[in-house]
């Protein structure tokens, strides 16, 4: 399996992890302001998305993206399979961001928008300069568990059909088990996991210690 599990499963599993993270930050971000804005059809809009795709299993929107939609819009999507895939944790994941940025903005005390508006900033620029970066302080624990979970969630994009230079670890390590007719493949690809995951969960139990005690 080596180094193949090295530069390709776990090379891919890493670049999934990513682009789906920074894809569904900026989506979710997006969805959070949406959800708070005073505007009600963006509030309703980013509800119903929120809800629809918080209640839905990752499993069936990555099958969606990468069989049903293709073949009922007539869409290619890019990446083939793989990016199928990908725009399907982006569109889950986003939802779940969306809430725990929402959470961190409601979080910062009001008198901080208070003093910030007396000084004649703008409400935008107040949201930007002063309630967004205090708000990302408090959400950065549950963030980074919500990297934790799609680093595992790749694990999924199985369903969607993965090329031989596209397969991420769950996917290489099946395919090894069969055609070796062995279980050590699966052993492997879990120490790969956790190679990946421990060091993620004990920066989530630093920041969450650093976080209390700054408070």
């Amino acid at each position: 399996m080596f180094p193949e599990i090295v530069v390709t499963a776990t090379r891919n599993t890493n670049i999934y992890t990513v682009i789906a993270f920074i894809g569904g930050l900026i989506l979710g971000l997006v969805l959070a302001l949406m959800k708070l804005s005073p505007v009600g059809p963006y509030r309703w809009v980013a509800t119903a998305y929120i809800e629809l795709f918080r209640g839905l299993p990752a499993l069936l929107v990555i099958f969606g993206f990468a069989f049903a939609v293709p073949i009922a819009f007539n869409w290619r999507p890019p990446g083939g399979s793989a990016g199928a895939g990908l725009i399907a944790l982006i569109i889950v994941s986003a939802a779940y961001i969306a809430e725990t940025i929402r959470a961190g903005i409601q979080a910062v005390p009001p008198g901080q928008v208070e003093a910030a508006r007396s000084l004649g900033m703008s409400p935008v620029w107040t949201m930007v300069s002063v309630v967004l970066p205090q708000a990302f302080r408090i959400v950065t624990p549950p963030l980074t568990n919500e990297l934790v979970i799609l680093i595992k969630d790749t694990s999924l994009l199985f369903i969607a059909g993965m090329a031989l230079g596209d397969r991420e670890l769950t996917t290489f390590a099946r395919d090894a088990v069969s055609q070796q007719a062995n279980a050590t493949p699966l052993v492997v690809a879990s120490l790969m996991y956790l190679t990946i995951t421990l060091p993620l969960t004990r920066l989530v139990a630093w920041l969450e210690r650093h976080n209390k005690r700054g408070r």
